[in-house]
């Protein structure tokens, strides 16, 4: 509870190796009333992962796709419709938000208490496009060329080079030294844009206006067109900041780099100053350790869910038809263009 507010966190689940350092910073925090992990997997051993965690912390809990099927984002929608509770505020972490300042949720709730007029309020997440385009007019970080507002950025959201040089840049500029709160920007809104919804928080009074029915792409959905069409924004906290390790065109480049195991590293030497927080790193870790000693077992085990088969694209039709040779020599090409374009921070 929080000023007679509900706080319940929910994550769309999952992948234990982004998680083992997600939960820690939630189990821990004393004023998260529930820890909704919604199950939005096949995998056997995530599954058993997540069923573990649940029996170790009490204020877990495991939400299963209300329509029996999971086929990736496409059946995310469907947990949205069980987030409508009256007095309660709801904060929504992606599976991979792997960082958080000290305090960071009860940090947002109070901002989300005190600025009711937004629709959705998120922290400052380094690895969001918008949020590097903040730090970027806030002079916070020198890029080597003006790069404009798009959630969808060809560099600033696409890029696994970039992405790599600027978790760099966080990592030991600012997370190594302590100094992550002089990149701190202060309140700022937006409205009638598209951004990542990478950490949200919302009123579950304002999603059962619409009883928690998000058609179609639920980013677009929740952070533009409602609240474009209700006529309010969304806001920044600028002085609370996060962690998110990758979009899906970035991981290739980020694992090459070991950029998650260094931002582990930096966790549990920070855990280190807080017993709590500590304590539930070291259990999240065992329960990893034994996940992953019966990987291969788990793997074997029949989904809860029902697969959906998506139908074939015209794209990936002619993919088919071609030699695999063909795809190889673009994947080279792909990645050469791709290597020849970096340097993106110079300050």
């Amino acid at each position: 509870m929080y000023n007679d507010y509900r706080v319940v966190v929910n994550t769309a689940a999952g992948r234990r190796r982004y998680m083992q350092y997600l939960i820690p910073y939630v189990v821990s925090s004393g004023i998260v009333d529930r820890y909704d992990i919604w199950v939005n997997t096949h995998n056997g051993a995530d599954i058993e992962f997540f069923k573990q965690v649940a029996a170790q912390f009490p204020v877990v809990n495991l939400v299963w796709q209300p329509d029996g099927v999971v086929s990736g984002n496409a059946s995310i929608n469907a947990f949205y419709k069980d987030c409508v509770e009256s007095d309660t505020i709801y904060f929504k972490l992606d599976d991979d938000i792997i960082w958080m300042e000290p305090g960071l949720i009860e940090k947002m709730v109070k901002f989300r208490i005190d600025n009711p007029h937004y629709f959705l309020v998120t922290p400052l997440v380094i690895n969001n496009a918008l949020s590097t385009y903040l730090l970027e007019m806030d002079g916070k970080i020198k890029l080597d060329a003006y790069y404009n507002s798009s959630a969808a950025h060809p560099f600033l959201w696409r890029s696994g080079i970039f992405a790599r040089e600027l978790h760099e840049w966080f990592l030991d500029k600012y997370l190594k030294t302590g100094k992550w709160d002089t990149l701190h920007v202060g309140r700022k809104e937006m409205g009638m844009t598209r951004f990542s919804i990478n950490a949200v928080l919302w009123f579950g009074d304002e999603m059962r206006k619409f009883g928690g029915v998000v058609p179609g792409d639920d980013e677009e959905f929740l952070s533009c067109i409602y609240p474009t069409q209700r006529g309010i924004s969304n806001a920044w906290n600028g002085d609370a900041i996060a962690a998110h390790f990758a979009f899906f065109t970035q991981r290739e480049q980020l694992d090459k780099a070991q950029i998650l195991e260094k931002y582990g590293e930096v966790c549990r030497s920070q855990a280190m100053t807080d017993s709590r927080l500590a304590e539930s790193f070291s259990e999240v870790s065992r329960i990893l350790d034994v996940v992953n000693a019966h990987e291969p077992e788990l793997m074997q085990r029949e989904s809860p869910y029902r697969r959906v088969v998506n139908p074939e694209t015209l794209r990936g039709k002619v993919k088919k038809m071609l030699p695999s040779w063909v795809l190889d020599f673009k994947s080279v090409l792909d990645g050469k263009k791709e290597q020849q374009r970096s340097g993106f921070i110079v300050g």
